[in-house]
Formats: C-alpha cells, sequence, structure tokens
C-alpha cells in the first residue's frame, strides 16, 4: 500500500545525486517548491548546468559519498548507473532519509506523482502496483481538465485566516462563454456576489451546496445594493476568510465599476484579482454579425454608457466614419444621443443596430438609420439589455453573403 503525503519542501535540502536530463526535469519542480538543492554529479548537462547557473543551486562536481546525505530530507538520485543508484538508496534507508530512485522506482523510499494543481488544491497520481509514468501522466490531464473547467468540488470547508476577492466577468450570458479561469474561481467561492447581467442563474445549479449568493444586480433606475454597499460586502467576507468572487456581466473594467471595487479591497488590506470578460460591447453585436471594427469600414471603437453625458468627443466619434460607437445602457438614452447627434451635424442616413438580449434564445437586431432609429425602436418596443451600434459596421449586408444573412434572421 502506497501512503501519499503532501510534503512541504519549501526552505528544506533536498539533494541530487546525478546531473543528466532527469535531475534537469525534476530540480525544476523542487525548485518551484522552494526547495535548498545540492547537485552531485562529475558532470552535467547543459539543461542542468544552465538551471544550476540561473539558480541558487550547490553544485559538488564529484562522485556520491556516504556523508553527502547528511542534512538532506529528500534525495532523488537518477545517474544511469544501477549500482550507484542502489546504493544511494540504501545509504538513505540506513538513515531513515526519503529516496526517490529515478533508475529503478521499485528501490526508493518514494517516488514522485504526475502533479496538477487548481488554486491551492494540489493532486498528485502514482500507481500502487508496479510503475506505469504514461498512465499517471494521462490521468492528471484527465483531472486538471476537470479541475480548470469548475467541474470537481475544490472549495474550502474550512476558512482561511485571510480570505480573498476574485472579480470575475461573466461575459454577455452563456456560461460556456466565460474562461476556464473563471469557472474554476466560482468552483471555489464561498460566497458570490452577482449582478443580474451575465451567467450568474445558469450557473446557481452548478454551485457547491453551502455556497453563500449574494444578488445585487442593478436594473434602469433601481439600484437596490448601492456600489458603496457592493464594496463593503465584499470585504466584510473576505475579512471573514471566505473565498469571495464579484461575477459581473461583460468584463469588469469596461463600463463595470471594477475599478472601484478593486480600490476598496486594496485600501481594506483585502487581496483581489481580476479575471477579464468577454465584453458585451464586442461580443453582442458579433452575435447579430456585426464587427465592431472591419476592413475598410471601421478602424476604431468608441464605447459609451448610455447613462453618462453625452460629451464632444462621442459626438466627433459618432461623425467619424472610421469609428464604430458602441452604446451601453442606452435604451432609456436613445432619443437624447440621436437628437444631440443631429444638431452636432451628423448624416441622418448614418447605420444604426440595436441588439436586444444578445446570446439568448431571444436574441433580435433591429437595423435603422439614424434619422428613423428612435421612431422603429418605439415600435418594437425594444427593452434592456440592448447595445447600440452606430457607424458604417451596423449596415445590413457589411459581411454578406453568409454572416449578414444570418445576422438579419435574428431579427
Amino acid at each position: 500500500m502506497t501512503t501519499m503525503l503532501g510534503l512541504s519542501l519549501r526552505g528544506r535540502e533536498v539533494l541530487m545525486v546525478g546531473g543528466g536530463a532527469v535531475t534537469a526535469r525534476r530540480l525544476r519542480r523542487f525548485l518551484a517548491d522552494g526547495a535548498r538543492v545540492r547537485v552531485i554529479a562529475p558532470e552535467l548537462s547543459d539543461e542542468t548546468r544552465d538551471l544550476i547557473a540561473e539558480n541558487t543551486v550547490t553544485w559538488y562536481p564529484r562522485r556520491f559519498r556516504r556523508g553527502d546525505i547528511a542534512g538532506a530530507w529528500i534525495v532523488h538520485t537518477a545517474t544511469g548507473d544501477r549500482k550507484v543508484d542502489r546504493a544511494v538508496a540504501a545509504q538513505c534507508e540506513r538513515r531513515r532519509v526519503i529516496c526517490i530512485d529515478a533508475s529503478d522506482r521499485t528501490i526508493g523510499s518514494a517516488r514522485l506523482t504526475a502533479q496538477t494543481s487548481s488554486g491551492d488544491v494540489v493532486i498528485g497520481v502514482t500507481g500502487e502496483l508496479g510503475v506505469d509514468p504514461r498512465r499517471s501522466v494521462e490521468v492528471r490531464d484527465a483531472v486538471a481538465g476537470l479541475l480548470t473547467s469548475g467541474r470537481l468540488p475544490v472549495r474550502r470547508h474550512r476558512p482561511g485566516l485571510l480570505g480573498r476577492v476574485d472579480l470575475i466577468g461573466g461575459g454577455p450570458g452563456p456560461a460556456d462563454l466565460m474562461t476556464v479561469r473563471a469557472r474554476r474561481l466560482l468552483a471555489e467561492a464561498d460566497v458570490v456576489i452577482a449582478d443580474r447581467l451575465g451567467p450568474a442563474a445558469e450557473l446557481r445549479s452548478e454551485l457547491a451546496p453551502g455556497v453563500f449568493v449574494i444578488d445585487v444586480g442593478k436594473r434602469p433606475g433601481h439600484h437596490p445594493v448601492p456600489q458603496h454597499e457592493i464594496n463593503a460586502l465584499l470585504v466584510e467576507h473576505a475579512r471573514a476568510g471566505k473565498r469571495v468572487v464579484r461575477l459581473k456581466g461583460g468584463d469588469p473594467f469596461v463600463l463595470g465599476r471594477g475599478g472601484e471595487e478593486v480600490v476598496a479591497c486594496v485600501t481594506a488590506g483585502v487581496p483581489v484579482d481580476v479575471t477579464p470578460g468577454v465584453s458585451s460591447a464586442i461580443s453582442v453585436p458579433q452575435s447579430a454579425g456585426i464587427p465592431v471594427t472591419h476592413r475598410g469600414v471601421a478602424s476604431a471603437v468608441h464605447i459609451v454608457n448610455g447613462q453618462g453625458e453625452i460629451t464632444d468627443a462621442t459626438l466627433a466619434a459618432m461623425k467619424d466614419d472610421s469609428v464604430t460607437t458602441v452604446v451601453l445602457m442606452g435604451v432609456a438614452a436613445l432619443p437624447r444621443i440621436v437628437a444631440a447627434a443631429l444638431a452636432y451635424g451628423i448624416p441622418d442616413q448614418q447605420p444604426v443596430a440595436i441588439v436586444e438580449n444578445g446570446h439568448t434564445p431571444i436574441q433580435r437586431t433591429i437595423r435603422s438609420t439614424l434619422m428613423n432609429v428612435v421612431a422603429e425602436a418605439d415600435a418594437a418596443q425594444v427593452q434592456h439589455p440592448s447595445v447600440i451600434v452606430f457607424g458604417g459596421v451596423a449596415a445590413a449586408g457589411v459581411l454578406l453573403p453568409v454572416t449578414g444573412q444570418l445576422a438579419e434572421s435574428t431579427a
């Protein structure tokens, strides 16, 4: 029976006997674990030599001696000479020092696992009867795939001394448009503070039992949880030792107030990180076959918060034929934006597209012109969430014959 241990090597001494390719491969792993390494070998491979030169590793250019084991927690032997490797293993056995014999894995008292990790979860794979490294690697890779996709229960059940906050971009809505890292972090979460938009509803069934979900979603004209209270929730739960995920639609740093939440965490001394998401400013038009940039049509993008002031910079971007202007949260502001644009001298035939509920089964696209879009949006009873696109890329037929026809079918 093989007993697997989670042994920390940080600051502890590892002796490596032999200087070839196997030593180089294992040396990287020991150094990554923070071990203090000695290497004993008459000669070194180029790879091992480079690693020793780049790191704090002591090399003794000679053959192994009995007293070399003194002070080592673990000895790794890979000389390629079975007689020498067995002699090293025998010395370790006498002195009760753990030994990894890379030449004959049945001789040493330990063997390295095929290892993968996710956050602070580390998984090692080995065999009980007979050593089969290829099988161990294949099993490890399969487990790694499950870990990174968030399909394994990696949530902690004992809170740490200090929690952390991860701001996650949920993308335009479908869970399968989230990043692999975002799915993994959700699987590790103790607390999820979620917006209304994004994949929150779809993912709730996947969360581990006991995960605390707090809905802080905003609707037009209705903000039940003000931003300063959201900031306070992040800090409060992290300070209680929780892994907190702030699940936001789109990308946290694209009109998502993610910067304010990062500042709140940093000010409070709470560890925080940001995982980007697919921005609705790009992905929602794409779902309707509208590229926000397209050679010969538009070479720049101007992204606007429809709830904010209509600035001269925005009007200048709308007037520039080479710029696509994308308005988020702009349904209520559409009449105001159009009126300002027409007064600024923007041609009334400029193409405009409204993509409502992008990347959902009820998505629809309305294509119009600056002169007609307000009346047509009213007639269609356009609702939030919608993304509004001004500029040449919004015209029907930009990507004909295929994508344009598919895009029109969503209307």
